[in-house]
């Protein structure tokens, strides 16, 4: 993509940004000349070698550890943009799921992000500006079998994106969520080729999307083009979501 957006100057988080949607942020993000902060909990290797391509920063923290998420805060310190990526799934049946299945689940995609989002919006607040953006998915809306936990905790940060926006929105700060279809990621037509046949014949647009596509829209939502938008969530899926079903 050719952007017109810039966003020299700007410091932007990336949580999860060693992995494969984290990853075509944070370059999407540098295109635009932003200064990227690439969060990672375990893939220290990806994020390395992602930091020195786009020419950034990295950083580690378990943002389930309340104290870890803090010191990260702490040794960054403040930055303009926001992007609660980290996530983690898992295929269980809701009925073989256990009680500690589901509080991993919820900690890593909705405990988190509260707790990340309200660090990171105190060093904002002296600002008054600031943009956060967490990535939901498709599933906080409409869940697939064996995702249960996963989709309760991202229609939650659905949510939470809105009453974000309500109540940080007077100190002038924006929050808005991207909710991503299915992203392609080396090997996924071998892994599970029925599936994405499926996601092909109900797409408009007849393809997966790529963490790019998620990248480009959270560019976007902290661009300039966006500061009157906040409390939105932004549906990226090649058009999946027009029919009632896939």
């Amino acid at each position: 993509m050719t952007t017109v957006i810039t966003l020299n100057g700007q410091r932007v988080l990336i949580t999860g940004a060693g992995g494969n949607i984290g990853s075509g942020i944070a370059r999407r993000f540098a295109a635009a000349g932003a200064e990227v902060i690439a969060h990672y909990h375990r893939s220290a290797d990806e994020a390395a070698a992602l930091a020195e391509e786009i020419r950034g920063t990295t950083t580690q923290a378990d943002l389930t550890n309340p104290a870890q998420l803090q010191a990260m805060v702490d040794e960054v310190g403040p930055v303009d943009v926001l992007v609660n990526n980290a996530a983690v799934q898992t295929v269980r049946p809701l009925k073989d799921t256990t009680a500690e299945d589901w509080r991993e689940i919820i900690d890593a995609n909705l405990n988190a992000v509260f707790a990340l989002t309200q660090a990171v919006v105190r060093t904002m607040i002296p600002t008054e500006r600031g943009s956060v953006i967490t990535i939901a998915s498709v599933e906080g809306t409409n869940p697939a079998e064996g995702h249960a936990a996963y989709a309760t905790a991202k229609a939650a940060v659905l949510m939470h994106t809105k009453a974000a926006a309500l109540e940080y929105g007077r100190f002038g700060i924006r929050c808005n969520a991207v909710s991503p279809g299915l992203i392609g990621r080396p090997g996924i037509e071998e892994q599970w080729p029925e599936g994405v046949r499926r996601w092909h014949a109900a797409a408009p647009l007849h393809r997966l999307g790529t963490p790019e596509d998620v990248g480009n829209a959270c560019v976007f939502l902290a661009s300039p083009l966006a500061e009157w938008i906040t409390g939105q969530n932004l549906t990226v899926d090649g058009g999946v979501s027009t029919h009632p079903t896939w």
